[in-house]
C-alpha cells in the first residue's frame, strides 16, 4: 500500500526514492510521515543509489555534503544556506589506547561541529526536507544539543523556530539554545512527555507548516547520523573499523552508523568484513542496557536519573533495533554509573586533550568496563564515538574544578608552593 503523495512530484531528494516501514516493509511516497499506516512501525529512507566513487567523494567539500549521493538532499546542496556540519577529526588515541590496554583506539570528535555536538548533522538533513515540503518553522524536543543545532540552523536558513525542551537541563545549553532568536519553551516534565507533546502539537493549526525534526520528519534527520559512519570509514584509508563503541540515547544513531556501514559494503566503497558494534548508557537511564542484559527483545521504559542528560530518553524509540544490531554484530550494551562518567571525562581530557560532555564520558566509560570485562578484543580495531564539548555539561566536572595552589606573583611563591 502507498500513501498518496503529500508534496510536489518535482520535490528533489537526490537518491532517495521512497521511505519504507521497518517493521513489514510496507513503501509510502516521500513526505512529512514518520509512521506505518499498516502496523505503526517506524519508517526509513529507502534508496536507488547511482554509481558512486571514492574519488568523487574524496573530490567533494569537507562537510557532509561529500556524501550527498548517498543522502536524501538535492544535488545542489551544498551551495544553499547551511551550516555544513561534519569532518570532524578521528583522533588517534594512543595515550588513552595504553591506559586501556587496547592495540589501536581512535576517538570520533563530533565536538568540532558548528554548535559543538553531533546533531549538526542530523538537523542539516532535516533542514532540507523541511524546505522540500514547504515548512516555515524548525521544530523539535530536545535533551539540549538539538535545540541549539535546530535553532543555529533555523537561523542560517532564514526559517522560524520553536523548540521544546525540559526545563531541568543544563544551564549552558538552555543559554545555547535560546541565542539563536527563535522560541525556546521549556516544560515541566520528562524528555519522553516533551516529545509526547510535540506528538499532539503536530496534528494541531498552531503546528501547521512546521517540521519538527525528530517526529514528523524523523526518517530524513536520522539519515544524517549515517555521515559518521561514511567519515569514520573514509577517514581510516577506506575501511570499517573491527569495533565502535556508541552512545545509545534514543538508540537512532547507533543504527543509522550500523546502515552507514552497510550501505558502503554494498556500493563496494569498503571491504565487506566482520564488525561489533557496542551500545553506551548511564545507569541512571539504561533501559536498552538493561534488556540486552536480561536477554529482552522488548525495551521496558524507565524513569531517567543521570548526570548525562543528553541520553536520557526513557522511552527509546529505536531501542530494540539497538538489541539486534549488538546481538546480529557480536556487541554488546552496557552502562555505567554518573561517577564513572566523570572519571572517564577526566581520563579522555588528560590522555588526549579532549574535553567530552557527559555523553562522551559514557561512551569512554563503557568503553573501558567493555575492556576489563573482556567483551571487548583488546587487539581489534576501535573507535568510540564524542558527541559533544565538555563547555556544555561543566558541571558535572566543576566540584574537582580548582587551582593546584593561590600564589603571589614572584618566584619565591612559585618555589614554596611547589617545593615538595
Amino acid at each position: 500500500m502507498a500513501l498518496a503523495s503529500t508534496a510536489d512530484t518535482t520535490l528533489d531528494f537526490g537518491p532517495a526514492s521512497t521511505l519504507s516501514c521497518r517493521e513489514c516493509g510496507t513503501r509510502y511516497e516521500l513526505g512529512p510521515i514518520f509512521a506505518c499506516v499498516e502496523c505503526f512501525g517506524p519508517l526509513e529512507v529507502a534508496y536507488d543509489f547511482g554509481p558512486v566513487t571514492r574519488e568523487e567523494i574524496a573530490a567533494g567539500p569537507a562537510n557532509i555534503w561529500r556524501y550527498r549521493k548517498l543522502l536524501p538532499v538535492p544535488a545542489n546542496v551544498e551551495t544553499r544556506p547551511n551550516l555544513q556540519p561534519g569532518w570532524t577529526k578521528l583522533v588517534k588515541a594512543d595515550t588513552l589506547a595504553g591506559e586501556l590496554g587496547l592495540r589501536s583506539l581512535y576517538v570520533k570528535d563530533d565536538s568540532g561541529n558548528p554548535t559543538h555536538s553531533f546533531k549538526d548533522r542530523v538537523v542539516a538533513i532535516a533542514l532540507e526536507a523541511a524546505r522540500n515540503f514547504g515548512f516555515h518553522t524548525l521544530s523539535c524536543s530536545s535533551t539540549g544539543n538539538l535545540a541549539g543545532a535546530v535553532g543555529a540552523a533555523a537561523a542560517r536558513a532564514g526559517l522560524d523556530s520553536c523548540v521544546f525542551i525540559p526545563s531541568d537541563l543544563e544551564a549552558a545549553k538552555i543559554t545555547m539554545a535560546s541565542v539563536y532568536g527563535g522560541r525556546l519553551v521549556a516544560i515541566d516534565g520528562t524528555y519522553d512527555e516533551v516529545n509526547r507533546f510535540c506528538s499532539e502539537l503536530i496534528g494541531d493549526e498552531l503546528g501547521e507548516k512546521w517540521g519538527f525534526v525528530n517526529v514528523n520528519l524523523r526518517p530524513y534527520y536520522a539519515e544524517g547520523s549515517k555521515t559518521l559512519a561514511y567519515e569514520i570509514a573514509e577517514q581510516l584509508g577506506w575501511r570499517i573499523p573491527d569495533q565502535i563503541v556508541v552512545p545509545v540515547a534514543s538508540g537512532s544513531q547507533l543504527t543509522k552508523i550500523d546502515k552507514g556501514f552497510r550501505e558502503l559494503i554494498k556500493l563496494g566503497l569498503v571491504e565487506d568484513k566482520p564488525y561489533r558494534v557496542f551500545g553506551a548508557q548511564a545507569e541512571g537511564c539504561s533501559p536498552v542496557s538493561g534488556a540486552y542484559k536480561a536477554g529482552h527483545d522488548v525495551v521496558q521504559p524507565v524513569k531517567p536519573n543521570t548526570i548525562a542528560k543528553s541520553l536520557a530518553i526513557g522511552n527509546p524509540a529505536d531501542g530494540p533495533y539497538v538489541l539486534d544490531i549488538a546481538r546480529r554484530t557480536g556487541g554488546a550494551v552496557e552502562d555505567v554509573t554518573d561517577g564513572q562518567v566523570v572519571e572517564a571525562i577526566r581520563l579522555l581530557a588528560r590522555t588526549e586533550g579532549i574535553f567530552a560532555e557527559t555523553a562522551g564520558g559514557v561512551t569512554v566509560g563503557v568503553l573501558r568496563k567493555l575492556t576489563e570485562n573482556g567483551l571487548l578484543d583488546p587487539e581489534a580495531e576501535t573507535v568510540v564515538l564524542n558527541t559533544g564539548d565538555g563547555l556544555k555539561t561543566l558541571d558535572a566536572v566543576a566540584a574537582e574544578a580548582r587551582p593546584a595552589a593561590v600564589i603571589r606573583p614572584s618566584l619565591a611563591a612559585f618555589r614554596t608552593a611547589f617545593a615538595n
